[in-house]
C-alpha cells in the first residue's frame, strides 16, 4: 500500500474504538452528534419517567378526590378549635360535679312523665350524662358522617366522575377542603348553642335506645343570659329531652318509620344534584338577607314531589319538637319552680338573634327547627284543648295518625280526620 493510500485510510478511520478516541473524531464524546444522540436518549427516558409519574400521580389525585365530599378530620379540628376559644368552657372536674345534679333531676322527671303520659320509661336515667362541647362535636361528626355516607356514593360519581383528569380532581380536592372547613365552622357554631340532646342514630342499622346528654357549658351560659336560676333551668331542659326519649322509646314504630322517610328523601335529593340551580342560589341569597319567598331556600333544589315529602317530614319534626315544648311546660308546673318565667324568657330568646345568628341559622336549616318549636307547640296545645289527653295519646298510635303539613297549620283538620265527633260522618 502506498503512503498516500495509507494516509487516506488513516484519515477516514476504520470505525474501531482506537480510531474514535483521537482528537477531531466526529463520533467521540466531544462530538456534537454524540451529544445530540445522548441528550435525545436521556430526554426520552426522562419524558417516559415523567409520563409514568404523572399517570401515577394523576391516579392518586383522582383517588384522593373521590374519597368523599367532606374530610371529617378537618371538619372536626376546625369545630373543636372554635369551641375551645368560646367563653364558658368548663374543666372536667366541674362537669363531673354537675352530673349528680342532672341525675337527681332525672330521678324526679321520669316518674312524673310516666304519670302524665301513662307510659313507663325504664332505663332513661341510667342512659343520661353530662358532656362538654368537644365531646358533642366528636359524637355528631360521626353521626353526620354516617348520614352523608348513605348518599355520598352517587354524589361522588356525579360530581367527581372517574377519569376526570388532574385539573378537575385537584379542583375537587380544593372544594372538599373548603367544604370541610365550612362544615367544621357550622358545627362549631352549633356546638356553642345546643343545650341537650336525645342522641339517637336514626339512620344507623343499630337499634340501641338513645342516650340523653346535657351540655352544661351551654346550659350555664344560657341560664346566666336569661337571668334565671340554674338548677330549675337544668331540670326544665332535661324534661324536654326526656320527652323526646318518650316519643321514640314508647312507640317502637316511630324510629324505623322516620328513618325510612329521611333516607328516602336523602337518596332522592342526591340522585339529581350536580350544581345549584340559579333559582336555588337566588333563594339562598334572599334567605341570608332575611327576605322570605314563601318557601325555604332548601326547597329550591327540589322537585314538586320532593317538596311534598320534605314538608311531610317537617310536619313530623314539628310534632316531635312541639310536643316536647308542650310537655316541658305542662309537667314542669309541678317540677320546676317559676317555670312560667323560665319559659317566657327562653321563648323570647328564640326571637332575639343577632343578624349573624339569623343568617347562620337560615344557612344551617336551624331556622326550620325554630319554626318547628312554634308551630308544633301551637298544634299540640290546640288538639289537647279540643280533645284532652285522648288526643295526645292518639298522636302516637301509628303513622296514619301523625299530622299532615296542612294539619300542623290548622289543628282542627287533624281532629276532624283522626278523632271525628260522633255523628259527624267523617271517616
Amino acid at each position: 500500500m502506498s503512503g498516500a493510500s495509507r494516509g487516506r485510510d488513516s484519515k477516514r478511520g476504520t470505525g474501531s474504538s482506537s480510531g474514535s478516541s483521537r482528537p477531531g473524531s466526529r463520533s467521540g464524546p466531544s462530538s456534537p452528534g454524540w451529544k445530540r444522540d445522548t441528550f435525545l436518549q436521556a430526554g426520552l427516558l426522562v419524558g417516559a419517567a415523567l409520563g409514568a409519574a404523572a399517570t401515577v400521580f394523576g391516579r392518586r389525585i383522582e383517588r384522593s378526590a373521590r374519597r368523599g365530599l367532606v374530610d371529617w378530620g378537618v371538619a372536626e379540628r376546625v369545630a373543636v378549635r372554635r369551641v375551645r376559644r368560646a367563653p364558658g368552657r368548663l374543666e372536667s372536674v366541674e362537669l363531673k360535679q354537675a352530673a349528680p345534679i342532672y341525675a337527681s333531676a332525672m330521678a324526679e322527671i321520669v316518674p312524673a312523665l310516666a304519670r302524665a303520659l301513662e307510659t313507663e320509661l325504664p332505663g332513661v336515667v341510667e342512659r343520661s350524662g353530662v358532656i362538654d362541647r368537644e365531646t358533642w362535636i366528636h359524637d355528631n361528626i360521626a353521626t353526620f358522617a354516617r348520614l352523608i355516607a348513605t348518599v355520598e356514593g352517587g354524589l361522588v360519581d356525579e360530581v367527581m366522575p372517574p377519569g376526570m383528569g388532574i385539573a378537575k380532581a385537584t379542583m375537587a380536592i380544593v372544594n372538599r377542603q373548603v367544604t370541610s372547613r365550612q362544615v367544621g365552622y357550622l358545627l362549631g357554631f352549633l356546638g356553642q348553642r345546643v343545650l341537650g340532646q336525645y342522641d339517637l342514630a336514626l339512620l344507623s342499622a343499630e337499634t340501641e335506645p338513645g342516650r340523653l346528654v346535657f351540655l352544661d357549658e351551654n346550659i350555664r351560659a344560657t341560664a346566666a343570659g336569661l337571668a334565671v336560676p340554674l338548677n330549675p333551668f337544668r331540670t326544665w331542659i332535661a324534661l324536654h329531652e326526656t320527652t323526646h326519649a318518650f316519643e321514640f322509646e314508647a312507640h317502637p314504630w316511630l324510629r324505623p318509620y322516620l328513618a325510612s322517610r329521611l333516607e328516602h328523601q336523602l337518596v332522592s335529593l342526591s340522585s339529581g344534584v350536580s350544581v345549584m340551580s340559579r333559582g336555588a342560589v337566588a333563594s339562598l341569597r334572599r334567605a341570608l338577607r332575611g327576605a322570605s319567598s314563601g318557601e325555604h331556600w332548601m326547597e329550591g333544589f327540589m322537585s314538586p314531589d320532593q317538596k311534598r315529602e320534605f314538608r311531610e317530614i317537617q310536619a313530623i319534626m314539628s310534632l316531635l319538637e312541639g310536643y316536647g315544648d308542650y310537655v316541658m311546660d305542662e309537667v314542669g308546673r309541678d317540677l320546676v319552680p317559676d317555670v312560667e318565667t323560665i319559659s317566657a324568657r327562653f321563648h323570647a330568646r328564640r326571637t332575639q338573634r343577632t343578624g349573624f345568628e339569623r343568617a347562620m341559622m337560615r344557612l344551617t336549616g336551624m331556622d326550620l327547627k325554630m319554626e318547628q318549636y312554634k308551630k308544633g307547640e301551637e298544634f299540640v296545645s290546640a288538639i289537647a284543648g279540643a280533645r284532652g289527653a285522648e288526643a295526645l295519646r292518639a298522636l302516637w298510635l301509628s303513622p296514619e295518625t301523625l299530622p299532615l303539613p296542612d294539619e300542623i297549620d290548622t289543628p282542627s283538620r287533624w281532629v276532624a280526620r283522626v278523632m271525628p265527633a260522633p255523628g259527624s260522618g267523617a271517616v
